[in-house]
């Protein structure tokens, strides 16, 4: 836990600040006793969008926790998701004997938005070393070479292939991205992905 009841300019107290160690990624969790209502809704979001512009080196994301999520709210909390990175988490007390166990539900998970198509006109999307040095930083950026330098022992034909929202690999002038990355300005983000065999080559 990086910090609770976290004081907000102008707008009240964030209940949890959680970041993940490995990723630093950091979640901002408003707890509600009861049935979900606007206002827990608005302040989720709130405290979500002053976190992440008071601290854009990280990535954020909303959790809201609840004893009881309505289908009513529910409907309305998925219209942000995919536009709002954003969690909900319903939470019940069940008494047995003389404990008490809190049961956790996520009722509703962040949508993961896919990467850019590939075969998508290179002018939507033009990038290149120099835009991502600015994006995260320096050393991020040669952290992922110093990695690219162990992926190529494996295959020296990989290289490294800039996209507007990752860093991809290629392989003789197609994608090959089984694995990404994302630097950011301290640190940078490793992510593997499964291949699909039938169009991969040994």
């Amino acid at each position: 836990m990086r910090d609770r009841e976290r004081i907000q300019p102008r707008a009240g107290r964030l209940d949890l600040l959680l970041q993940d160690l490995e990723t630093k990624r950091r979640y901002e969790v408003e707890l509600q006793l009861g049935e979900t209502d606007e206002a827990h809704i608005i302040r989720t979001i709130e405290y979500w969008d002053i976190e992440r512009k008071r601290y854009p080196q990280y990535d954020h994301c909303a959790v809201l926790i609840a004893e009881d999520i309505t289908s009513r709210f529910l409907n309305v909390i998925s219209l942000f998701n995919g536009t709002i990175p954003l969690i909900a988490i319903q939470m019940q007390a069940l008494r047995m004997g003389d404990s008490v166990t809190l049961v956790f539900t996520k009722v509703l998970d962040e949508l993961d938005r896919g990467y850019i198509d590939e075969d998508e006109d290179a002018e939507s999307a033009p990038t290149d070393r120099s835009y991502w040095e600015k994006r995260g930083s320096r050393a991020t950026v040669a952290l992922a070479d110093q990695m690219m330098n162990d992926i190529k022992s494996l295959d020296p034909n990989l290289e490294l292939k800039y996209n507007k929202f990752y860093i991809g690999l290629s392989k003789d002038g197609q994608p090959y991205n089984f694995v990404t990355f994302r630097p950011k300005k301290s640190f940078l983000t490793f992510e593997p992905k499964p291949l699909n065999l039938k169009n991969s080559t040994n």
